[in-house]
């Protein structure tokens, strides 16, 4: 709670206080801990879980096992999950962390200005589930069930088959497309 009150008194007014469901998210590019540098955009085509999160994070800590269970289960779907870690370690201790967790999927050095992109991130964990297509699907505050994750993971995969699927329905129910 003091975390999250003091994050806010910080941050009035931020500009992406308008992340909002169907939003577009906000590209951004961070070094990864390999060194290379993500887009978020090389990711388009792909459902995404961003998850924001710090090496001091208790509930962090009890949701990334299931995020490297469920990269698992859901990469060869077109999941890709993606870590954020927003705290001051050094990049040596956050590879060490991420080592000793077992993540198998990209950690990113985070960055204040990305953080503010999201509305701020004023709670960790917080994790943004976004469609193929790029928009945002669900937003995750705090720690949630297993199963709860799971079921946005599953929205977030399914959009773009959803909107397929309404216009195969549409083609049916009105005729084929004119050329």
């Amino acid at each position: 709670m003091l975390y999250f009150g003091y994050h806010k008194a910080r941050r009035p007014g931020v500009a992406g206080e308008h992340i909002t469901q169907s939003t577009v998210a906000p590209d951004f590019s961070l070094e990864a801990l390999d060194g290379k540098t993500l887009r978020l955009s090389d990711l388009r085509g792909k459902a995404v879980l961003l998850n924001f999160w710090a090496t001091w994070c208790g509930p962090c800590k009890i949701e990334m096992p299931w995020f490297v269970d469920l990269q698992k289960q859901y990469g060869s779907q077109g999941l890709q999950i993606v870590g954020v870690a927003m705290d001051d370690a050094s990049k040596e201790d956050i590879s060490k962390f991420a080592k000793d967790m077992g993540v198998n999927y990209p950690i990113l050095i985070g960055k204040e200005s990305v953080g503010d992109q999201y509305g701020g991130v004023p709670a960790l964990p917080e994790s943004f589930l976004i469609s193929r297509d790029g928009k945002i699907v669900d937003k995750i505050i705090g720690l949630r069930g297993k199963a709860d994750i799971e079921e946005a993971i599953k929205k977030a995969l399914d959009t773009q088959a959803a909107k397929s699927e309404a216009s195969v329905l549409e083609v049916r129910e009105n005729g084929p497309v004119p050329k």
